[in-house]
């Protein structure tokens, strides 16, 4: 049973302890009220009788004083149980509650880590085909030849890994020389790339064992869509310091992975409705949503408070749970966290 299943379980028991108690409570004040109505009576009964109701006198006084006990006695058994119960019941609904935020950082950590399984694939990818020899060949002598060769190896790389949508070995001025899928996207052979920031950063990188990873973003020369891009040098030995020959960039198809994620965080269907799940960037910029909203253009102004992971209550009373990335392997990650954002029940 898990830990909510039980909260729910210990807090209905409280509640109908409450109620029983209550109850008999009740049962007791009604019978000492009979006692006291029966010791009055005979009290009345025993001045009728003179001398001879004295003793009986005596009985129904103590009578009386019995029942104002019992009275007393029920009473305060009443204030000290609704007490407890009310101490019980507000224990299992922080319990619940805990129980709950724990879960969700759970998830949230489920989530990015997840993403980055993937995203180390990638890196794994893009150092592993950067050593292809048709890319070295074109990258250090791009003849007509040499282009439609490394385009023709990069399109049966494409074939293979359904996740990219397109991948550029672009020369050292940034000029893209050849792409994996030239029919789809025709114009992308020789545009330059030099000013994009992924690009610049390829360039810097020691050696073959090394790779870059550029922020999610739009890449409108694949129409638009959202992609992860990670490059690699090209040189003309693997591992090999020095100036590069060129750069191999892979644009992972970011949307549809990442909504797959965010959208398979295991959540029943009550809590689905209320519950949004997120994955941020290092600059808390949302770049998956379970519910489409804000991706690539929402700031979501998390409250970390310098932790890794944790959970609070937001302005509007919901609960925000998160988790940094960990990592992955060699992968270290970007900085990125996942979060949970849900709304109370009922």
């Amino acid at each position: 049973m898990s830990n909510l299943s039980l909260s729910a379980v210990v807090g209905t028991s409280a509640r109908n302890l409450k109620n029983s108690a209550s109850s008999d409570l009740t049962s007791i004040q009604s019978i000492t009220g009979r006692m006291k109505l029966l010791a009055l009576n005979a009290l009345i009964e025993a001045a009728h009788a003179g001398e001879k109701g004295a003793g009986f006198s005596v009985v129904a006084q103590e009578v009386r004083a019995v029942s104002s006990e019992i009275e007393q006695l029920a009473s305060s058994l009443g204030l000290s149980l609704s007490t407890g119960i009310e101490h019980l019941t507000q224990a299992v609904d922080r319990l619940a509650n805990e129980a709950r935020a724990t879960r969700c950082v759970d998830l949230a950590l489920n989530a990015v880590e997840l993403i980055d399984r993937n995203l180390y694939e990638r890196t794994c990818d893009v150092r592993w085909w950067a050593t292809d020899a048709a890319v070295i060949a074109c990258a250090n002598e791009p003849s007509a030849a040499a282009v439609a060769y490394a385009s023709e190896r990069l399109g049966v790389i494409l074939s293979a890994y359904t996740v990219y949508l397109d991948l550029w070995l672009c020369d050292t001025e940034g000029r893209v020389l050849a792409n994996g899928r030239p029919d789809t996207y025709p114009k992308v052979v020789g545009s330059h790339v030099g000013n994009e920031p992924w690009f610049r950063d390829a360039l810097t990188l020691r050696s073959g064992d090394d790779f870059r990873a550029a922020d999610v973003r739009i890449e409108r020369q694949l129409d638009g869509a959202q992609v992860a891009t990670y490059c690699a040098c090209v040189r003309s030995a693997h591992g090999e310091e020095g100036r590069p020959q060129g750069i191999l960039a892979i644009h992972f198809d970011w949307q549809p992975q990442a909504r797959a994620i965010v959208e398979g965080v295991r959540l029943g269907q009550s809590e689905r409705d209320r519950t949004r799940v997120m994955l941020l960037d290092a600059k808390d910029r949302v770049i998956a949503c379970s519910k489409g909203q804000g991706v690539l253009s929402e700031v979501y102004r998390l409250r970390t408070e310098g932790q890794q992971h944790g959970h609070y209550l937001n302005d509007r009373g919901r609960l925000v749970a998160f988790h940094e990335t960990p990592g992955y392997e060699t992968y270290r990650g970007l900085g990125w966290r996942g979060v949970i954002e849900q709304q109370a029940e009922g």
